[in-house]
């Protein structure tokens, strides 16, 4: 496509919700950051290079017991915050509009620590309580 010449209407979708996968025995608490695993199924985020970050939890969900895909967790791509890390992976206003990494479900970081952290999504605010991220 070319260059605007005018202005135009852009389609938006201001959040969005999926039912994933729960992969076998997981656990997913509501408010949690989620993550698919290298097999594409929702677990609770976590520093593991090989998870994806999906978004927000809406809700609680247990696997225990069950086989991948017996459950579904709805998960919520829009703003949340959540718990900043600290030490040298404490999250300030210098670092905003960039991307930051999941520690645990609830915990973003500076750094991929070695890239052994996944990209949590990108943060747009920071404030006494912790880290605005977007997914």
């Amino acid at each position: 496509m070319a260059a605007l010449t005018a202005g135009r209407k852009t389609p938006q979708r201001i959040a969005e919700e999926f039912g994933r996968d729960l992969a076998a025995d997981a656990v997913i608490h509501s408010g949690a950051m989620v993550a698919l695993n290298a097999a594409g199924y929702a677990v609770p985020a976590a520093a593991n290079a090989a998870f994806k970050t999906d978004g927000h939890a809406e809700e609680s969900v247990s696997n225990l017991g069950g086989a991948n895909g017996a459950k579904k967790v709805l998960v919520r791509k829009s703003t949340y915050r959540f718990a900043n890390s600290a030490g040298g992976d404490l999250i300030t206003r210098a670092d905003l509009l960039t991307n930051c990494f999941v520690v645990d479900d609830q915990t973003v970081a500076k750094t991929s620590n070695a890239n052994a952290r996944p990209v949590a999504g990108f943060i747009v605010d920071v404030d006494a309580v912790g880290v605005w991220v977007r997914f």
